[in-house]
């Protein structure tokens, strides 16, 4: 069961601000919570192969092939500003 001190606890880390009714709620429900993965330690899982996801998943993507690179006028053409033969691209990332 998990203790007062250890909601307290918790939700200083998650820096949320708890009322006595909103702790006691809390207290029950990830007890309750802890509960279930106790019920989940007591399933025999002797013999079942453990794995990373449900699905196999399996890579669709083509081949990482270097083609022809495109025409320096194209890509100029493209960008939205250039400078000094450079792509000008608007500041994503402020200076402080």
């Amino acid at each position: 069961m998990i203790d007062a001190a250890q909601i307290d606890h918790l939700a200083t880390l998650a820096r949320l601000q708890l009322t006595p009714e909103e702790r006691t709620v809390m207290q029950e429900d990830l007890t309750k919570l802890l509960g279930y993965f106790e019920q989940l330690n007591e399933v025999d899982t002797d013999g079942v192969e453990e794995m990373q996801r449900p699905v196999n998943l399996v890579n669709v993507l083509r081949e990482d092939v270097a083609g022809q690179p495109f025409p320096a006028g194209v890509i100029a053409a493209l960008a939205p500003e250039m400078q000094d033969g450079q792509i000008k691209i608007p500041r994503t990332v402020e200076a402080e």
